[in-house]
């Protein structure tokens, strides 16, 4: 008989997360970590990328490289790639974590406000996606993850922006999933509800909007950075091996609500 817990095991699996330094980036490494992925963390702050990998390591003991990168620069990712197969010679995983926002009504957005959130959110996106996969496809198989949003699918007042960016990461999931399936690569998206971080805390800080988000939460909680990381995993595992085009809402059910 198999053991079922195998299918959750990354061990010998080397996994990149962008954006892997805090928040809900961070929660990803450590649950990718814990199930024996080696990683490959990449952000901007390489203060913030030094910290958490140390923790990493101290707390699973897998190997943990850092590359600090400014992922609005796409002539850099073709380096990020050579060097995850430099120091380990494989990649399994891709989490397209980073992401920015800001809060502006509709009427009020610039085009440098657009460019900001848009260049990271869905162009960084897009061409680091494309150019791991492209190593994938020499190597046949991989597991690529997108971070997509409940602005992916509902309307949210003073994110305009960041919503259309995110629709565009809902799209972009089920095209990339479609193009990809013969080259064996699973593509997928998570989807997170409210999870209290350095990008959403104003959201956090007025009391009114508080009060409004979590009355929308039938499970009467916000979510974690370890609720995100936990579902990653699962599409990072063999255990969804069968599954791909798929946007999973991690939201205490407020999109069923």
């Amino acid at each position: 008989m198999s053991n079922y817990l195998d299918v959750f095991s990354l061990k010998g699996k080397v996994s990149i997360v962008t954006g892997g330094g805090r928040g809900i980036g961070l929660g990803i490494a450590k649950a990718l970590a814990g199930a024996g992925s080696d990683l490959v963390m990449v952000a901007r702050t390489e203060s913030q990328l030094r910290e958490a990998a140390d923790d990493i390591a101290k707390e699973y003991g897998g190997q943990v490289e850092i590359i600090p990168a400014d992922l609005t620069q796409v002539q850099q990712f073709p380096d990020i790639i050579k060097r995850t197969l430099s120091r380990f010679g494989r990649l399994d995983i891709f989490v397209n974590n980073a992401g920015s926002n800001i809060r502006k009504s509709f009427l009020e957005v610039t085009v440098e406000d657009c460019q900001t959130v848009m260049e990271i959110q869905l162009k960084s996106a897009y061409f680091m996606a494309q150019t791991v996969a492209k190593e994938m496809v020499l190597a046949g198989s991989g597991k690529i993850i997108n971070l997509a949003s409940l602005t992916s699918k509902i309307a949210v007042p003073n994110i305009s922006v960041y919503g259309a960016a995110k629709g565009g990461i809902f799209s972009l999931t089920k095209s990339m999933a479609l193009e990809l399936a013969p080259h064996n690569i699973n593509v997928n998206a998570v989807a997170p509800g409210y999870v209290r971080t350095a990008m959403t805390e104003a959201a956090f800080k007025d009391k009114d909007r508080y009060d409004w988000m979590l009355s929308r939460i039938p499970l009467a909680r916000f979510g974690t950075a370890e609720d995100i990381g936990n579902t990653v995993l699962f599409l990072a595992s063999p255990a969804s091996d069968y599954l791909t085009g798929e946007v999973i809402y991690v939201d205490g059910g407020w999109m069923a609500a």
